[in-house]
């Protein structure tokens, strides 16, 4: 993936150096175990952390990308730049709906960090958070991924930050906020079925930035996107329940990985957000 040289984004917070010491109160240990019994049951706990507040909370340290140069950190300033290229991606596409984009901040943290939906821990990977409008991710996913789940390379890297952008995206356009609404109101088979088609529609939104930044900036090699739906495809609700044993499909709360693919694909082929309706088809 070529991304060197390019914009790089202001909307970076570096809270790295926080690390695992960082003193997080509202959240602690209780906090955790409710995200790990989440995990356990086939829940998305990130609808469990959304809207919990911390009311005393400690400062973190962070940093924001105009005080901070990335140059000596390869994976951070990837990162940054493409945040900037959803940034850019977005703002068109709101631009053309006659609607303002809101940039959301990425945070950079390393072991667990406090938000404004709770305590964000590293082993739930990255995620969003609708409270702050800010996405956060331990850098030390990547390694995971590329270990753990065999989906190595910068582009499956950069998928992943564009699919957490997605997120935001839902949250601006009230997506999210209806979903949680909804959920409410159904079966936990049922409130998982849409929970489902959020993320896929989170995947379709990543294809469309892949789309639309290929077009501006040709920024793709040869094996970027095998790399990005190698990715997509091993953290698949199926993949990941395969590795503890048995399979159940209405426990998934991200998609399987054959739909996680096709909905990347789906963004990606065209490059526009309205071949992404997940949630006005039978066919996911």
């Amino acid at each position: 993936m070529r991304w060197r040289n390019r914009r790089r984004s202001s909307n970076i917070e570096d809270r790295r150096r926080a690390g695992t010491g960082t003193k997080l109160v509202g959240g602690g240990i209780g906090t955790i175990a409710i995200v790990l019994a989440a995990m356990y049951l086939g829940v998305d706990p990130a609808f469990l952390l959304e809207g919990m507040q911390s009311a005393n909370v400690a400062s973190d340290t962070e940093t924001t990308a105009r005080e901070q140069d990335f140059s000596n950190d390869p994976l951070a300033d990837m990162v940054s730049v493409v945040v900037a290229d959803t940034e850019d991606v977005w703002h068109d596409v709101f631009a053309a709906g006659n609607r303002r984009y809101e940039e959301p901040v990425l945070v950079m943290f390393r072991g667990a960090t406090r938000t404004a939906c709770g305590v964000g821990q590293a082993f739930m990977g990255p995620f969003y958070c609708p409270a702050d409008s800010k996405a956060y991710i331990d850098l030390d996913f990547y390694a995971e991924l590329k270990e753990r789940y065999d989906a190595p390379g910068d582009f499956a890297q950069a998928y992943v930050i564009a699919h957490e952008v997605g997120h935001h995206v839902q949250h601006l356009l009230g997506i999210s906020d209806e979903v949680q609404r909804r959920r409410q109101q159904l079966s936990d088979v049922e409130a998982n079925r849409m929970s489902v088609r959020l993320e896929l529609q989170a995947d379709c939104f990543a294809g469309v930035w892949a789309n639309r930044t290929e077009r501006e900036h040709g920024f793709l090699e040869p094996g970027d996107v095998d790399e990005a739906l190698n990715a997509a495809s091993a953290i698949g609700d199926d993949r990941l329940q395969q590795q503890g044993g048995a399979v159940s499909p209405d426990s998934f709360t991200h998609g399987s990985s054959e739909q996680r693919v096709r909905w990347f694909r789906s963004g990606f082929d065209r490059g526009d957000p309205d071949r992404c309706d997940t949630f006005g088809t039978d066919d996911l």
